[in-house]
């Protein structure tokens, strides 16, 4: 397999960069990154609806993957409870290496290829459920393997890689192969492959969280109010859509507890 991924930076003597050209040979490579994502967008509609048709009906979306991939998908996952004030366990990251592997690097763990269907079967995982697999190669085992066992089980199955025609892909129903070319250091895939990677989840997750009503007009009408910031924005939220005063805004929303309940009680108040 040719792996994009690994081919030579289109940058050399890195060592010998002043500092400004440093930056700008990065923004440079950066520069392709949305454009490429452009390019599967039609391959990351008919996920997103058959992801969100599965949640529906009470699926969830795990994440799998391991280094800078799987810390990707679980900040993604740890992020929609506040955003979208949904449940903790409606969309779930797991890494290779389980949480220490979060923060610091377990050696060889991305290569037991039974290791991520026993992580996920400490979840109960069923045929309601999601799997993404997210590997910038596409040929991470622990991955492929979780993948595979997925198929088996009758769990709808994608991914998210950065090479083209990857094992991965193989294994995948929906495959969504962002190509971005060579890193600006070799095969450093934290770079433009994660940049990749970590949009298409935005598009997946918010997508999805939309469809599902977590968000009203442009809103995020379901946050977790939980620190002041998010409780002036929701103030804010809360006095455009009822008229009312920011002071009166922020009881109301004190006492309903969130947006969205909030300005219901005023409409039906009123």
């Amino acid at each position: 397999m040719n792996k994009t991924t690994e081919q030579d930076s289109n940058h050399n003597q890195l060592d010998k960069m002043d500092t400004l050209s440093l930056l700008k040979g990065i923004n440079q490579e950066d520069k392709g990154v949305s454009l490429a994502v452009e390019r599967v967008i039609s391959k990351i509609e008919p996920l997103v609806n058959a992801i969100h048709s599965k949640m529906a009906k009470g699926g969830r979306l795990f994440y799998i993957g391991a280094g800078t991939s799987g810390r990707l998908g679980i900040v993604d996952a740890s992020e929609c409870p506040p955003t979208f004030g949904v449940p903790h366990d409606w969309v779930i990251g797991i890494i290779a290496g389980g949480d220490s592997a979060i923060r610091k690097a377990v050696e060889f763990a991305e290569d037991d290829k039974q290791q991520a269907w026993k992580d996920l079967q400490d979840y109960q995982i069923n045929k309601l459920d999601t799997v993404i697999g997210i590997a910038a190669s596409g040929t991470t085992p622990y991955v492929i393997g979780g993948l595979e066992q997925c198929n088996k089980h009758q769990i709808l199955t994608a991914c998210i890689c950065c090479n083209a025609d990857s094992p991965l892909s193989k294994v995948s129903q929906h495959s969504i192969e962002v190509v971005v070319g060579p890193e600006f250091v070799t095969g450093s895939t934290r770079m433009k492959a994660g940049t990749a990677q970590k949009l298409v989840l935005n598009m997946i997750s918010t997508s999805v969280m939309i469809k599902l009503g977590r968000v009203k007009g442009n809103k995020m009408v379901d946050m977790q109010l939980s620190n002041n910031k998010l409780v002036d924005r929701g103030t804010i939220m809360v006095a455009q859509q009822t008229g009312l005063d920011y002071e009166l805004a922020k009881d109301l929303l004190n006492e309903c507890g969130s947006v969205r309940a909030a300005i219901e009680k005023h409409q039906n108040n009123g």
